[in-house]
């Protein structure tokens, strides 16, 4: 029965594939990537110009207005295609670019009404879960200060906000409250933990929406998600050539991105270790990932901008496992899980770190400090 299943699906894949497919005829289709939230297919083509693409079904339920993430994809991707056409850099860089239905449209749905997309593969390039070597990490910190630096003359108001309340963490506090009021919580150490957490750490919650709200932190326009596998690196050179996964691109403010990369960036045990006693926020990957990415925002940061790194690094890290631990006790609606349990423990990876990161607040404010 499975396999009669598996394939229909490849068969009703392969039929929403041609419908992007101009290049040649769709060979192949089969899963790619480990995203949470939408489902990605990599796409081959008996084409010699182009080869492969990616086919994606957005996950409707997280992206309520798939077309204006359409919208979004396509003013971003067309301005740093320009910027890049202006004033070429001197090595390979890439911006994966929105492929059209051959009635020229941005998607397509089929017959359940599900929303598809399809967007270019990144020829040559490949991408890591967790970061192999120092070089890595430099190059982690230069993409995402390349993205930044590209986008950094787009208005941010040309850009709809596709996720309201994504990366602002007062509502995920809001949210994590309401969730609780509406449960029983079940007691073991590990959920104790969480709830004891949270509450030390309210206050602190406000920290970056009270700096953008007085003017002190402008408003730009953010990845959303620059985790570091959505930086793909060249498989000759080693050295990045694009940030994928572009959804999540909104106005915002930067220092949830440079936090969020130096979250995932500086975690050696990984986020899905469950050996709690192994996890710690590596300084040394702290310093190369904010020389890469420095060396190329230089050019837009304010002082008061460095004033509050320290604070996003922490912030956001505190925020995706407040994130988590609301996932688990509302019954796991948002993340994928692989089992009941699987998001209080990811929650806890995220609030070992935290912890790790208060811990060495002096040196990561010195290290920032530094490279101004």
């Amino acid at each position: 029965m499975t396999e009669e299943i598996n394939t229909q699906n490849t068969r009703n894949l392969v039929v929403i594939a041609n419908q992007f497919a101009q290049l040649g005829k769709v060979t192949g289709v089969k899963a790619f990537g480990s995203g949470n939230i939408n489902d990605t297919f990599l796409v081959t083509l008996d084409s010699s110009k182009e080869q492969y693409f990616v086919l994606q079904r957005i996950n409707t339920q997280v992206f309520r207005q798939p077309k204006l993430i359409m919208q979004n994809m396509r003013t971003f991707t067309e301005h740093v295609h320009k910027r890049l056409q202006d004033t070429p850099l001197d090595r390979r860089w890439e911006v994966p670019r929105v492929l059209l239905t051959k009635d020229a449209q941005d998607h397509c749905k089929d017959a359940d009404g599900s929303f598809w997309r399809a967007i270019s593969f990144i020829e040559g390039s490949r991408s890591f879960d967790s970061i192999g070597d120092r070089s890595h990490a430099k190059e982690i910190g230069y993409a995402l200060g390349m993205f930044h630096n590209l986008i950094s003359d787009l208005p941010p108001e040309k850009l709809a906000d596709t996720l309201e309340g994504f990366h602002i963490t007062p509502l995920y506090l809001q949210h994590y409250e309401e969730v609780l009021a509406k449960i029983s919580v079940s007691q073991s150490t590990e959920v104790n933990y969480c709830l004891q957490f949270v509450s030390d750490r309210q206050i602190f919650a406000h920290i970056l929406e009270n700096a953008k709200s007085e003017g002190i932190l402008p408003l730009r326009l953010m990845h959303g998600d620059p985790k570091i596998n959505n930086v793909m690196f060249d498989t000759v050179t080693q050295q990045a050539v694009s940030v994928i996964d572009l959804d999540t691109v909104k106005p915002g403010l930067v220092h949830y991105d440079i936090g969020d990369c130096l979250r995932s960036g500086c975690n050696p045990a990984g986020e899905e270790t469950e050996n709690w006693e192994s996890i710690y926020f590596d300084t040394d990957l702290c310093q190369e990932i904010l020389q890469g990415y420095l060396a190329v925002a230089k050019a837009f940061l304010t002082e008061n901008d460095y004033a509050y790194i320290y604070d996003a690094i922490r912030l956001i890290t505190f925020e995706l496992g407040l994130r988590f631990f609301a996932d688990y006790l509302a019954g796991n609606v948002y993340f994928k899980v692989k089992h009941p349990e699987h998001n209080l423990a990811r929650a806890i990876v995220q609030f070992k770190l935290t912890e790790s990161i208060e811990s060495q607040e002096t040196q990561i404010r010195k290290i920032i400090q530094d490279m101004k």
